[in-house]
């Protein structure tokens, strides 16, 4: 059975970011905080509807009395509509698979949209329902009540422009340097703002971390029981023109530790992350001026 992306917000203020609910949440400011790997099922985003299944939330509508002083903001919608096609195209979908079949807002499959009954009819008034989920119906106060088909042409749109898209230059390294890592030295790359980066496997092995590398979906599973996920607000975004990999702990729920980037090089593609990230991630003492990775927490 083919998967369903599920469009959501969740009703809380725009920094609103929690584990547990929602594959990646958006925040106010426009940041995807991818919070678990989308090869997971989560247990209660969509009811009845969580299964083979990928949620994605804005974090906002939480004013109070009036949800809409705190609206989705346009950062919002363009990047759920971005992190939505790129999701689409990692399942090998086009621009003609974006249908209310597949991609739907919670409001839509509250109210079985899609044509399949799956449960009672919780979705808006105007479409028959109670009226307990009504999410993204609308993009805007007192806007058209067909915010599904909105998103869905906005992200029709993204692959159909693909090939234009951010004629931007990827974050390119500067220079190669040595930091102390463990007592030995470790080859890092810099980039233009000063930030060192370094293979993820070359931080792994070095502390003795556990993992495997899933090439079929760009992640690394680490097996470490001791490493509790801070779900960075800084987090690297898909605006540093690379595809992104990702870290994941091997549980149930496989919650992302961070993010990183997939360079193409002579002898393929290499994942990369940032230093500095990877020790707060990991509880390793930084020191700077030379920087310098010590031991882990405990270690």
């Amino acid at each position: 059975m083919r998967p369903t992306l599920y469009l959501h917000w969740t009703a809380t203020p725009y920094d609103w970011i929690r584990p547990g609910h929602y594959h990646s949440i958006i925040s106010g400011d426009g940041r995807v905080h991818r919070l678990h790997d989308y090869n997971v099922d989560l247990p209660a985003h969509t009811y009845g509807r969580n299964r083979n299944s990928v949620a994605l939330s804005c974090a906002c509508m939480g004013g109070v009395p009036d949800p809409w002083t705190q609206p989705p903001t346009d950062a919002q919608i363009n990047s759920l509509c971005a992190e939505a096609a790129a999701v689409a195209r990692s399942w090998g979908w086009g621009a003609d698979q974006i249908t209310v079949e597949r991609v739907m807002t919670h409001a839509e499959a509250a109210s079985n949209r899609d044509g399949r009954w799956m449960h009672d009819n919780y979705g808006p008034v105007i479409w028959g329902g109670t009226g307990e989920h009504w999410d993204l119906l609308q993009l805007d106060k007192n806007g058209s009540t067909v915010g599904g088909e909105q998103l869905r042409h906005r992200i029709q749109a993204l692959f159909r422009a693909s090939d234009a898209r951010l004629e931007q230059e990827p974050l390119a390294f500067r220079g190669t340097t040595t930091i102390e890592a463990r007592g030995d030295e470790l080859s890092v790359q810099l980039d233009a703002l000063g930030r060192s980066w370094a293979l993820a496997s070359d931080l792994l092995e070095r502390y003795e971390l556990p993992f495997a590398w899933d090439a079929s979906h760009r992640r690394v599973l680490i097996g470490a029981m001791d490493v509790s996920p801070t779900f960075r607000e800084d987090g690297v975004q898909a605006e540093v023109g690379w595809p992104l990999f990702e870290m994941s702990l091997q549980s149930g729920s496989a919650p992302v530790i961070l993010r990183g980037i997939l360079r193409t090089e002579s002898d393929g593609d290499r994942a990369w992350c940032r230093v500095v990230e990877f020790a707060e991630e990991f509880g390793i003492s930084v020191s700077f001026d030379p920087l310098r990775l010590g031991e882990r927490r405990g270690g």
